[in-house]
């Protein structure tokens, strides 16, 4: 019964944590002028210097996926890659960002391909 209690809060926790950071970002959309694009930089940009400065593992230690889901995640993701490769010198902190977040990218590409395949893709009407 315990196993059950635990799975229950940590899909609470990750669904608590994704959701904040996605309220945040609607709001910033909502309340200023920026740009969808520059919403998107700032928070990749985010999660980079919050772990540089060791912040965001907490944050993934606490809620899971519900941190390194988001944008955010992808920078911290990317900033993680780029410190482990740098133990290995200037080059590895080079490749080492790219090595992390090649899974990611190559399944986003490989996704987008097969669903444009298989769905006719249309205009957004403004």
């Amino acid at each position: 019964m315990n196993v059950y209690v635990d799975t229950l809060l940590m899909f609470v926790k990750a669904f608590a944590v994704g959701g904040a950071i996605c309220t945040v970002a609607q709001i910033i959309i909502n309340f200023t002028k920026l740009t969808s694009g520059k919403i998107l930089v700032f928070f990749m940009l985010a999660g980079v210097a919050l772990e540089a400065t060791g912040l965001y593992q907490y944050l993934v230690d606490f809620a899971g996926a519900g941190a390194t889901v988001p944008i955010s995640g992808f920078g911290y993701l990317l900033a993680r890659g780029a410190m482990r490769g740098a133990e290995s010198g200037l080059f590895g902190a080079l490749t080492g960002a790219l090595t992390a977040a090649s899974a990611g990218v190559t399944a986003a590409v490989l996704f987008s391909f097969l669903f444009a395949l298989i769905f006719k893709p249309k205009s957004k009407k403004n």
